[in-house]
């Protein structure tokens, strides 16, 4: 199995409630990742990561946005127990980030959106392959059933054939009766594409 070089995190967005703000500092308690967290006069948080040899670590700063902090970071770690603690973060608390596993001969890029892999893309030799796409099938086909569109189409022109119907039977003028066919033959047509 190829062994992982580096692990850069670009452009990862976490928001976070106040509640969740203190889950996620005791989620690091948990992983046994040493930390420092300063609050900053603004209200802002400023936390530091670092692993437990004190080989390598994260600053992350939490700005105060309204009722949320929100953080925006890229870095690049390279030892497993800091590495790991990251991702489950992300996932965690729903974070997003487009994230870059490098390895000797190839990159693996993940696409996380509200802590979910949505995307994996593999990097080698000036080529990529999608090797894992996320597709919302049953969202989509939920979307396609609510459309009423056609529905409401298909209303109209049975109400315009109807009218048409009527004004036909009332008519007597061979001219007026074979524009009315014309009509309702356009008018059916119309009907049939859409009812198909």
């Amino acid at each position: 199995m190829a062994q992982r070089i580096a692990t850069e995190y670009v452009n990862a967005s976490l928001q976070l409630t106040a509640e969740e703000m203190s889950g996620f500092v005791h989620f690091f308690e948990e992983q046994h990742v040493k930390q420092q967290v300063r609050v900053l006069d603004n209200g802002n948080h400023e936390m530091v990561l670092e692993d437990d040899a004190g080989r390598e670590e994260v600053r992350l700063t939490f700005e105060r946005q309204q009722d949320r902090y929100v953080c925006v970071m890229s870095c690049r770690l390279v030892h497993p127990k800091l590495t790991n603690a990251m991702r489950k973060a992300v996932s965690v608390f729903r974070g997003d980030a487009i994230v870059n596993r490098i390895y000797s001969n190839y990159t693996m890029n993940y696409t996380y959106e509200q802590g979910a892999v949505r995307k994996i893309v593999e990097h080698a030799a000036g080529s990529m392959r999608v090797v894992f796409e996320y597709k919302d099938t049953v969202g989509q086909l939920e979307a396609q059933f609510k459309i009423t569109d056609v529905e409401q189409e298909i209303h109209v022109l049975h109400g315009a054939i109807n009218q048409l119907l009527d004004l036909r039977n009332q008519c007597t003028d061979q001219e007026q009766i074979a524009a009315i066919d014309d009509r309702l033959r356009n008018h059916t047509h119309a009907l049939f594409i859409r009812e198909a």
